[in-house]
């Protein structure tokens, strides 16, 4: 392991010239530092990340787990995504005062709206945590040394909080070729405090989405509360605005081409490391039926939206939980087309194998790794697209099915004898039982079933579709359900918890919703379950060999560990990018080109008249650059989903924008990156200013920052 790390270490010195690619942890920026102040950084890798004093770290948040925030004043203040804070925004909105229509700004402390199970996480420190990890496992079997793993990681984590409040977890990098210890601090009462109406924080929707050039001010304010302390707390109205270690300067400054910028934040997952096998089955077979899965949903929300304003409230959260991922694989699928990636991978794939050959020693370890894989792939592709298939019919589709897991669950704590927690289940369901209901539409739901039952019963070998799917059509399945069972129904869902050891003996499970739900979970226990552990156990196992080999054959390549969830920075420049054949981007977007789509009256560029009035007046007070307001721009930052909301900050250490999305070109980074062409998104922090100040007229929200003009 000492070897590796090594490796690791050269690898990265070689790397430099491709920095535009990969996620760095943080703890180890510094074999970084020589070529992020060539490229144009002024600040240490110190002032960035430091674990004895404070640094830039810490005014990086893990926002709700995931996305993220960034803290900008002295008080707490904190800026996320628009979409972020999709479903605070929209959950304190009602038809009678809809602030997602109209937007919302606080205006003092005591207005600052609570938001139930809404955390913010700070990270302490970041160790390398291999050694210990891996201390003791030599010569033991693979269930004994992960029983050792087990045990040594739980004591890594005890002595790590030991005397403190925060918590800790340890995680897995290049599938176990190293672990990271991070130390956490999470906060538990984050409040609304300001939002632009959605004519701004959506402006584009579903049109623009994933797509250059972006004119979204995808962007919104939170405040962290804690105790007299200054220690995380649930909410209390004795809670006070926290006191950050570090918050983040703002520049007002000129913007140019190919400046310094990077990105910090918490991206959740990339898989750079995908075999050819498998990429060809995610874009010919996987991809597109997901796709079509939610086309079909989408479709019926879109139009029940369209003719109720109540319905578009309930019902836009959802619809853009959905529609992100469906437009994100869409344009996944044609980059990765456009740059041949497939055939891109089999050609390394093929260099592996005969690199292998120069070394015996190589060719021991890592000879068979890649027609392993490749092997394995083809054989449990069918189980992994049923599997996949199954989730987006029953976790991302009718909503049936999250109110059936939910008695499930309390099913299980009923069976285990565990009267106390089961009591406490069935009170903490009573109490969002409502919240949930006054947001849920039977008929709309029945639709979205009907829909996608009717397309996972033409697609799904029959030896895998549910007894219930079996024996009905899928319209009178439809009608059985939602005229029939009780979770469709608040009242009779209440009912139900209000006498739960009574119905829980027998007429839970006869409910036809629930029986459906078990149907589907009892094939995917019986008959998936144990081909998918069998696959990923094994996959796991060849990729940390295929990682490991990559690092040691090929020190001269560019090599970062896969995005995990866990915090991370990237780097590189503000550009443009080129595309396509004959087709040029700029770096940014200005307010003209808000009123330009405004024009062609489509329903996604809509606008609130006071934009057209401060347009016309040009009335752009400190924010403007050479006259113009800039919106957006983009950046060659490696991102990926949860890296929304993250700050984009400049060679001086200021926030400069809120990442918020990549171009359709840049989708297929999460399996392959070209820095030539892939582009985050980002809103200008001088527009969200504009926004706020002028805009908004909320300027003591502005007072609290720190301006660097």
């Amino acid at each position: 392991m000492k070897k590796f790390r090594i490796i690791l270490l050269i690898s990265f010195v070689f790397s430099f010239s491709f920095a535009e690619e990969g996620m760095i942890i943080p703890s180890i920026l510094e074999a970084f530092e020589s070529d992020m102040k060539a490229m144009g950084m002024k600040i240490s890798a110190q002032d960035i990340y430091d674990v004895n004093n404070s640094s830039i770290k810490d005014a990086i948040i893990h926002f709700g787990g995931g996305c993220t925030s960034e803290i900008i004043s002295t008080k707490g203040l904190i800026l996320t995504n628009y979409h972020c804070g999709y479903s605070q925004i929209y959950a304190h909105s009602t038809v009678e005062n809809n602030i997602a229509d109209k937007g919302f700004w606080a205006k003092s402390l005591l207005d600052e709206l609570p938001n139930l199970d809404l955390t913010a996480t700070r990270i302490v420190r970041i160790q390398d945590v291999t050694a210990l990890v891996l201390r003791g496992v030599n010569g033991l079997s693979n269930s004994e040394a992960y029983q050792l793993m087990q045990k040594n990681m739980a004591l890594i984590k005890a002595e790590a909080t030991k005397g403190t409040y925060f918590e800790a977890e340890v995680k897995a990098f290049d599938f176990g070729n190293s672990y990271f210890l991070m130390v956490k601090e999470t906060f538990k009462d984050v409040r609304l405090v300001g939002a632009p109406p959605k004519t701004i924080g959506k402006f584009g929707g579903d049109t623009d989405n994933w797509v250059w050039p972006r004119h979204t001010g995808d962007f919104s304010v939170f405040r962290i509360y804690v105790d007299k302390n200054n220690q995380p707390a649930e909410y209390s109205t004795e809670n006070i605005p926290y006191t950050p270690l570090y918050h983040l300067p703002i520049s007002l400054k000129d913007r140019e081409d190919n400046e310094f910028s990077m990105i910090f934040g918490f991206p959740g997952f990339t898989e750079q490391h995908t075999i050819s096998t498998e990429l060809s089955f995610i874009i010919d077979t996987l991809r597109p039926t997901q796709i079509k899965m939610r086309d079909l949903s989408i479709a019926v929300m879109d139009e029940a939206m369209r003719h109720s304003q109540q319905v578009e409230i309930n019902y836009a959260p959802k619809q853009a939980r959905v529609a992100n991922a469906w437009k994100k694989w869409q344009g996944q699928i044609l980059g990765l087309k456009a740059e041949n990636a497939l055939e891109k991978k089999i050609t390394y794939e093929e260099t592996y194998i005969n690199k292998v050959k120069e070394n015996p020693e190589w060719e021991k370890k890592y000879g068979k790794v890649v027609d392993e894989l490749r092997k394995l792939s083809n054989q449990y592709n069918k189980a992994d697209f049923i599997y996949n298939i199954y989730s987006e019919y029953a976790y991302s589709g009718a909503e049936v099915f999250d109110r059936a897991r939910v008695v499930d669950e309390l099913l299980d704590l009923y069976r285990q004898g565990k009267k106390e927690e089961l009591s406490k289940a069935i009170e903490k369901q009573k109490q969002s039982l409502t919240g949930f209901y006054n947001k849920y539409n039977a008929s709309i739901d029945g639709e979205i079933f009907l829909a996608q039952t009717e397309y996972y019963k033409s697609i799904i070998d029959i030896n895998f579709l549910p007894p219930s799917m079996i024996k009905n059509t899928p319209q009178k399945l439809k009608t059985t359900i939602y005229s029939k069972s009780f979770l469709v129904n608040q009242k009779k869902f209440l009912d139900v918890l209000e006498h739960f050891e009574k119905y829980a003996k027998k007429k839970i499970a006869k409910d036809p919703g629930y029986l459906l739900f078990t149907e589907l979970e009892d094939i995917f226990v019986s008959k998936l379950l144990g081909d998918l552990r069998i696959y990923y156990s094994s996959k796991n196992q060849l990729m940390k060999e295929y990682v490991a080999g990559k690092y040691e054959m090929f020190p001269q390549d560019k090599h970062w560990a896969d995005a995990n969830n866990t915090m991370r920075l990237s780097y590189g420049k503000v550009e443009g990018s080129y595309p396509k054949d004959g087709m040029h981007y700029t770096s940014h977007t200005t307010l003209k080109g808000i009123i330009e789509k405004n024009n062609t009256g489509l329903e996604d560029f809509e606008l609130e008249p006071r934009m057209l009035e401060l347009f016309n007046q040009k009335k752009y007070g400190a924010y403007a650059q050479n006259g113009e307001l800039w919106v957006c721009f983009t950046s060659s930052l490696h991102t990926t989903g949860g890296n929304s909301g993250s700050p984009v900050i400049d060679g001086n250490g200021y926030l400069i924008g809120i990442n918020f999305d990549r171009s359709w070109e840049s989708t297929m980074s999460d399996y392959f990156f070209d820095s030539s062409r892939c582009r985050n998104i980002s809103v200008d922090i001088r527009y969200v200013l504009w926004v706020i100040d002028i805009y908004g007229e909320a300027s003591h929200l502005i007072n609290e920052m720190t301006l660097i003009k």
